[in-house]
């Protein structure tokens, strides 16, 4: 239904810290008032012969003694995510610039394919600048990939790459193009209103929920909605979902109406679209307006990758 903390202009300049901080606890999108919401988230060998050679894995250094409590990564050990999917680390505490190098250093990607990327600090919607580093190749991660991350005992876990789901919404035709592992529908939404606008951008999936609370006064738009909303894919930070909504019954295809989400009819398309995305799977936004923040989300595709490079600190 909203942006979340973001919905106008006007909104972004009132909405502080504390209301971006309960947004993201609550899972605050399109305007989450604090309500809950409903998660969804080998062969033996043959006698006499010899195991195959296993590709070692190199050990990171631990990292320093003030960031191992608190250390988080945003994906878990034997998860399959989407493509489009940055391994984000979160650090309790800020690093200063002049210890970044060294945490860098610790921390350790490997893939069994050869891919390769960089690491590049991000300043996190709800963080504090040091706080978070993100990792992602130059394009998508190509299906199949297994990847590794290392850092000491804080941190490791390996993450297979599902098939590749990419979402294109063009809210000048109210349309969605699904191309799923090579295969394309077009499906017609409804997007944010003049003065609301959706995002534009790449936006990667980070969880979904089959109903979240959205309450219009936690983003000021007064009374205008309250009520849980279902089948909510979450794109941002500040509150951006894709997800059932009844107004799209009618104005999907015709015209953007909401309050800065993207909404899907409920005669099944919605409840299609959430139950085939996982994590990692990449929506993008053309034709709108103000490009999502890299730190809104995992808005890292937007960042051109000469720049990313240059967010790393080796």
């Amino acid at each position: 239904m909203t942006r979340g903390t973001t919905g106008t202009k006007g909104t972004r300049r009132l909405a502080g810290a504390a209301v971006a901080g309960v947004c993201a606890l609550l899972l605050a999108g399109c305007g989450s008032g604090g309500g809950g919401g409903d998660g969804a988230s080998g062969a033996g060998e043959r006698a006499g012969a010899a195991a195959p050679a296993r590709k070692a894995v190199p050990r990171a250094e631990p990292l320093p003694q003030a960031l191992r409590s608190g250390v988080k990564v945003n994906v878990a050990d034997g998860q399959t995510v989407g493509v489009g999917m940055p391994l984000s680390v979160t650090f309790a505490r800020p690093v200063p610039a002049s210890g970044r190098a060294a945490v860098e250093k610790r921390l350790k990607v490997t893939t069994d394919n050869g891919t390769t990327g960089s690491w590049s600090w991000v300043k996190d919607r709800n963080l504090h600048d040091g706080q978070r580093i993100d990792y992602r190749p130059r394009t998508y991660w190509e299906p199949g990939t297994r990847i590794t991350v290392r850092a000491g005992e804080a941190i490791d876990r390996t993450v297979t790459v599902g098939r590749s789901l990419v979402a294109t919404v063009d809210v000048r035709t109210h349309t969605m193009t699904v191309v799923k592992a090579g295969t394309t529908r077009r499906v017609p939404v409804t997007a944010g209103a003049p003065g609301m606008d959706t995002w534009n951008g790449t936006m990667v999936v980070s969880d979904k929920q089959r109903r979240v609370f959205m309450d219009s006064r936690t983003v000021g738009y007064g009374d205008a909605y309250k009520d849980y909303y279902h089948y909510a894919v979450h794109l941002t930070t500040s509150g951006t979902y894709l997800h059932q909504n009844p107004k799209a019954n009618t104005y999907a295809g015709r015209a953007n109406v909401t309050h800065g989400c993207i909404g899907l009819a409920t005669d099944g398309t919605a409840r299609r679209f959430y139950e085939e995305v996982i994590p990692g799977d990449v929506v993008r936004v053309t034709g709108s307006k103000e490009t999502v923040e890299p730190g809104n989300g995992y808005g890292d595709w937007n960042v051109p990758w000469d720049e990313w490079k240059a967010g790393s600190a080796l």
